[in-house]
């Protein structure tokens, strides 16, 4: 059977399509609301293993003291905390089930391309958590400490729990989406959309972009800026050598193509 045959013999009504899709997201939101569950009932030691990075910027002997200023917040602090790790927990599910949905309208060879983006995804994300979680978060919470004032007038932080949540999930999905780009990079390169020389002229102007979102997406202290900025860039660079890759490999599949068969 050839590829064409393979997928002819997928095609379904829109309502059939429509029907899938609906079994799709009931089995992702299934291993959300699942995964929200346990998350949720081991809400406070994810969030004190959380804190990690603020003991280490504080002093692992200084006890650390946060606040809570409205009777609710710590409750949807944890409600926060647990979606946030439901959908990381769950991501093997969605992605499964992403790619079912997906596969029965694609040729063989793009099941076999599609999947090494899919696992890549998690992976490269997972990399950029750990980049805020041991080094981008300590060195922020560092410069946030140095600022404290003792003396006649003392000027001491104490942070609110929705507060410190909300600045380490900032961090962590900007991080992990910008650790998306090489896959990004090489979608759209396999689309034809871009190209290795493009990516090495506009090189200046990504040099530019990614300084500019690192002073967004962290805090104002050159450290943690440059904790994101560098490692982007050498993904950009690793982005052009896929790219590369890419179109060597359809080169090479052109080249096949045309020429006679014996």
């Amino acid at each position: 059977m050839s590829e064409r045959d393979d997928i002819d013999a997928t095609k379904a009504p829109l309502i059939e399509h429509l029907v899938e899709l609906r079994r799709r997201l009931m089995w992702s939101l299934a291993a959300i609301f699942a995964a929200f569950v346990v998350c949720f009932w081991f809400a406070k030691p994810i969030y004190n293993l959380l804190l990690w990075p603020y003991r280490v910027a504080a002093g692992i002997d200084v006890p650390i003291e946060l606040i809570y200023t409205a009777p609710q917040e710590f409750f949807f602090t944890q409600v926060k905390l647990a979606l946030f790790g439901a959908i990381f927990v769950a991501f093997p599910v969605i992605a499964t089930q992403l790619y079912m949905f997906v596969a029965p309208g694609l040729y063989r060879a793009e099941r076999k391309a599609f999947l090494p983006f899919l696992i890549a995804t998690p992976i490269l994300f997972l990399i950029g958590a750990a980049l805020v979680y041991f080094v981008a978060m300590p060195l922020a919470m560092t410069f946030f400490l140095s600022m404290q004032q003792t003396g006649d007038v003392e000027i001491l932080l104490t942070a609110k729990v929705s507060e410190y949540l909300s600045l380490i999930m900032m961090l962590i999905l900007g991080f992990g989406i910008c650790f998306q780009l090489p896959v990004l990079l090489t979608l759209l390169a396999r689309a034809g959309l871009v190209t290795s020389d493009q990516l090495k002229y506009y090189r200046r102007h990504a040099i530019l972009g990614v300084f500019v979102a690192a002073a967004i997406l962290t805090p104002p202290d050159p450290v943690s800026q440059l904790a994101l900025a560098i490692p982007t860039l050498g993904l950009y660079e690793l982005s052009i050598f896929a790219v590369k890759l890419v179109e060597k490999k359809r080169a090479a599949s052109g080249a096949a193509a045309a020429s006679p068969s014996s």
